[in-house]
């Protein structure tokens, strides 16, 4: 017997599989048909198959070569047809097919029904019936042979395959073979690779291997996320699709450490299989290039790729390759795919729990499951490593042979500190970072990880660090991410990187770091005055509130601190100093009565103190050039606003239940800069400036302040308030100058009870959409409705119904 085999080997396989397909036919059915079309398919796509083309004696057993043959064939591709079933010997494979899928992990039958129903074959119908009726005659001695027979039918005939009409033949060749093919390609390359079939498909999908263009795909991605491991699987996977084909790995390090002619030598020896490639300098090299590989169709990886001067002088443009070439590129930032315009982006993902816990086993015991009194400890381990693959094999490796006690200490050794190893992958993105990229990305790493993204903008654009460029580089870098509800997401073993390089300012004493958010190392600074100018920064989010016994003069000699945040914390002493330098202050639960008196904010841009004991922020008038953002929402104990004369770039005010605050400065009245003014439940409030001048103003607050009786008349230029919340106060009537709000959109007047009556000029108000006038009890009409122009009268008259009438529960909206 001849065994034919195309010879040709594909790479995605494991070890033990020495065929991809072994074909199962009745040769008088389908040899000059149907099998031809399908073996010279799957052979011109490489897919090594073997097919049994030797008409043997009726009767005689299935050779062990051939048994051989199905034993080590990845997939059985069964063709059932009208004559199938008379045949013992395609009947005897079968079975031994079913019982290799049955007992072997891995292998996969498709069934195709050529000329024939597959309920004829799992039933034993039609065609099929006549045979088995045979077989039961001439094989009644050995009915377990003919038993074996039917269910290795039936069960192979519950299998979704293809059904082909004779004749047709030639139609259904392609989707078979795109189909053994896909499923090939998502074969793991060797042991150990956890997770790598669905991640080699998706870039193969992005590749679209047999379109004629060409073709450059990215995979990027954070550090130790496995995109070599990717690119490399593929290019074994799929490079004998290629005329040739290169895999230049680690460009970064290796352009560093010989230069870029020497990638551009190795690149072309690889194409051409010429050892002696010499390259005088890079600019001829790209000549060479071009010039050669346009006549290849080549399969091209270019690993770590970490600037746009690697990619111009590798792969820049799509002319330089032959139509059908496909150029891989892996690199830690986005941007640089980017500019190259690829045709698409691939970003890994981390691995599972599961994959995780998977890898972990198999690099530390050898095995796909820890061993008994193992599993809770590999799951302590592999959260850790946030489902990044090179921390897990690291870790691994490091736990190997070790005992559990060994395991139990190495637990407790990760929760303050992981291998400078694997934070070492990282440190080479930051590395790369320009100054400003750096600090925003060690604000991030140790104060902002997780935290809402427009908020993180806003604080960092206070210390003049230009925050969205840098974001958006630190996503590039793949040091940031950005999760769908826009928060900033940093991948914990990231952000410990970026926490060891100010740990590494100063391993022994905190005070001499630039930023500070341990409670132990803020407490001790802070307890025994040891702060100095290299404090920069420091934030402290505590779960519960916490006595501290801070010097008076902790912060006297922090010249340099820019950022004070501070949550749940008591103060037992006074303090006699902030530094004047601080851009941003935000201290919730704040237990003086007031800021440090010495205290010169002129570089200000936010204080948010909410829920505070604060009575009076400061005396007098204070330079306040910078201040932007002012929140002392909450703070009970408030009594009147500081004087703002001198805080003319002030932006916003939020004062929302300051519910002992009884007068707003008149200074307030005259922010050219205000845009957003919340004075909501204020509930002592009395008095307002007289009149309002604010020229930016769009929003205005008033609702809840139950004492207020007089709304300040609006000047001219107030043309810019959008909405006016003035419910629940005691006021009589509305100004006149409310036509002077031009754009206002929403007008809230609802549970005024004292209010009696409006001013026409409200239904001057173009713009105007929301009038809420919910539970005005004693509200009746408008003033000289008569003088009203007539084109606008049922309007008029449908709103003073509305007052009169008993709808006096519903929420009026005029459009």
């Amino acid at each position: 017997m001849a065994l034919i085999n195309d010879g040709s080997t594909f790479s995605l396989r494991t070890g033990k599989w020495v065929f991809e397909v072994f074909l199962n036919f009745r040769g008088e059915d389908t040899r000059h048909s149907l099998l031809r079309l399908l073996y010279d398919a799957l052979v011109e796509k490489k897919i090594s198959t073997f097919r049994d083309d030797k008409v043997l004696e009726r009767g005689k057993p299935i050779p062990s070569e051939l048994l051989k043959a199905i034993e080590e064939s990845r997939f059985s591709v069964v063709i059932f047809s009208k004559n199938y079933a008379t045949s013992s010997w395609c009947l005897d494979e079968l079975a031994k097919i079913v019982e290799c899928r049955q007992k072997m992990k891995g292998h996969t039958i498709f069934p195709v029904f050529y000329d024939v129903e597959p309920t004829e074959v799992r039933k034993q119908k039609g065609s099929f019936g006549e045979a088995f009726a045979k077989h039961e005659e001439v094989f009644k001695e050995n009915l377990e042979r003919v038993k074996r027979w039917r269910d290795a039918l039936t069960e192979v005939a519950n299998i979704s395959g293809w059904v082909i009409p004779k004749g047709q033949e030639s139609e259904y060749i392609e989707p078979i073979v795109e189909k053994l093919f896909k499923t090939l390609s998502s074969i793991k390359l060797n042991e150990g690779l956890v997770g790598i079939d669905s991640r080699v498909w998706e870039v193969y999908s992005c590749l679209k291997i047999g379109l004629t263009d060409v073709r450059m795909i990215g995979i990027y991605g954070t550090g130790g996320i496995g995109k070599t491991t990717i690119a490399r699987v593929v290019y074994d996977s799929f490079s004998n699709q290629f005329e040739a084909s290169s895999f230049l790995h680690n460009v970064r390090e290796t352009a560093e450490r010989e230069g870029l002619a020497y990638l551009q030598e190795q690149l072309l020896s690889d194409i051409f299989m010429e050892r002696n490639i010499r390259i005088s300098d890079v600019d001829n090299g790209v000549r060479l290039i071009r010039h050669r590989l346009c006549n290849r169709k080549v399969l091209l990886i270019l690993d770590d790729v970490d600037c746009l001067d690697q990619l111009y002088k590798l792969a820049c443009k799509r002319d330089w390759f032959r139509p059908g070439s496909r150029i891989v590129i892996t690199t830690r930032d986005e941007h640089l795919l980017k500019t190259l315009e690829v045709d698409e982006i691939h970003r890994p993902k981390e691995l599972s729990s599961e994959e995780a816990v998977h890898l972990l086993s198999l690099t530390c015991f050898g095995s796909e499951h820890p061993p008994e009194g193992y599993m809770e400890m590999s799951n302590h381990v592999v959260s850790y490593a946030h489902g990044l693959p090179l921390a897990i094999k690291f870790l691994g490796s490091f736990l190997d042979s070790r005992s559990i006690p060994a395991w139990k200490s190495c637990l407790d050794r990760l929760e303050n500190s992981f291998p400078t190893e694997i934070l070492q992958v990282f440190q080479i993105s930051f590395d790369s970072l320009q100054e400003v990229e750096k600090e925003t990305f060690l604000h991030i790493a140790c104060f902002f990880n997780g935290e809402d993204q427009d908020r993180v903008i806003e604080i960092l654009d206070y210390l003049e660090l230009y925050p969205k460029i840098a974001i958006s580089i630190l996503i590039d870098k793949s040091l940031l991410s950005v999760s769908s509800d826009k928060h900033l997401w940093m991948h914990p073993l990231v952000q410990q990187m970026g926490r060891k390089i100010i740990f590494r300012e100063s391993p022994k004493f905190p005070w001499e770091r630039s930023r500070l958010w341990l409670l132990e190392d803020i407490d001790l600074v802070l307890t025994d005055n040891m702060g100095t100018g290299a404090i920069q920064s420091i934030v402290l989010d505590l779960p519960a509130q916490k006595e501290v016994c801070w010097h008076p003069e902790a912060f006297s000699k922090m010249h340099g601190l820019v950022l004070l945040k501070i949550h749940n914390v008591q103060l037992q002493h006074e303090l006699t100093h902030f530094p004047n330098g601080l851009r941003f202050v935000e201290w919730s639960g704040y237990s003086l009565k007031s800021l440090p008196p010495n205290f010169e904010p002129k570089m200000l841009v936010e204080l948010t103190m909410c829920h505070s004991n604060i009575e009076v922020l400061w005396k007098g008038v204070k330079q306040l050039d910078s201040l932007r953002f002012i929140k002392l929402s909450h703070s009970r104990n408030l009594i009147r606003t500081p004087d703002f004369s001198e805080a003319q770039e002030l932006e916003r005010i939020d004062f929302e239940g300051c519910t002992n605050l009884i007068e707003v400065h008149p200074s307030v009245g005259v922010l050219k800069r205000l845009i957003f003014l919340n004075l909501k439940d204020c509930t002592s409030l009395v008095s307002l400036p007289s009149k309002l001048e604010m020229e930016s103003l769009e929003i205005l607050t008033l609702s809840g302040c139950s004492k207020v009786k007089k709304i300040p008349d609006f000047a001219k230029n107030m043309e810019r308030l959008r909405e006016l919340h003035v419910n629940g106060t005691a006021i009589v009537d509305l100004p006149s100058s409310i036509e002077h709000l031009t754009s206002l959109s929403l007008l809230n007047i609802s549970h005024c009870k004292n209010l009696v009556h409006l001013p026409c000029a409200i239904l001057r108000l173009e713009l105007l959409r929301d009038f809420i006038v919910l539970g005005c009890s004693r509200l009746a009409t408008f003033d000289d409705h008569e003088s009203f122009p007539a084109r606008k009268r049922s309007i008029w008259l449908w709103v003073e119904e509305f007052f009169k009438g008993s709808c006096r529960r519903v929420k009026s909206k005029l459009s």
